[in-house]
């Protein structure tokens, strides 16, 4: 049951793509590993992924005032409740948009990279995997946020498989394929 772990280095944070939630939730039971599922795609801001965060891995109170709390309750907070196992740390649809930027986004990646190098250092499996909210709409509509607000379809992107891996610089074999 743990196949889908089995190519993944213990302490790493990367992209969900290849992967399924409930295959990655039954390799963690088979590994005997803690599993952390959070879907932030309602989330708005800062403060609502850290919310959002915080509720869904059921983090104790405080852990959602900012990133350093965030990074305390993944490992210090964890660490003195006793010996861990291991984690698999799912966090899906991160916002993607002006009020949660590229700066904001890889700083939240970044605590979670900084966990991983945590709980490594600690010889505790921790493996992260992330994806980002992706607005969809057919060309010329407009997608209506909760504020009611427009927001224009041409400034948004149809992020399909083959986009995703021609977006990677680290996929040689797409770039050296022939057309």
């Amino acid at each position: 049951m743990d196949a889908p772990l089995r190519t993944v280095r213990t302490n790493i944070v990367q992209s969900i793509r290849a992967f399924r939630v409930p295959e990655l939730q039954a390799a963690a039971q088979a590994l005997g590993h803690h599993f952390l599922y959070a879907n932030a795609g309602q989330a708005q801001n800062k403060q609502e992924v850290l919310d959002a965060l915080a509720a869904q891995y059921t983090l104790p109170a405080g852990s959602n005032k900012n990133f350093d709390a965030l990074y305390d309750a993944l490992t210090s907070t964890i660490h003195k409740s006793g010996p861990q196992t291991g984690f698999v740390v799912v966090l899906e649809h991160i916002p993607s948009h002006g009020k949660f930027d590229k700066e904001a986004r890889e700083q939240l990646l970044d605590i979670f990279r900084d966990a991983a190098d945590y709980w490594s250092d600690r010889k505790v499996a921790f493996r992260c995997f992330y994806s980002f909210a992706v607005a969809r709409a057919s060309q010329g509509e407009t997608v209506v946020s909760d504020s009611d607000e427009p927001m224009p379809t041409d400034k948004l992107v149809d992020v399909s498989p083959l986009a995703l891996r021609m977006s990677s610089p680290f996929n040689a074999g797409y770039w050296t394929a022939a057309a």
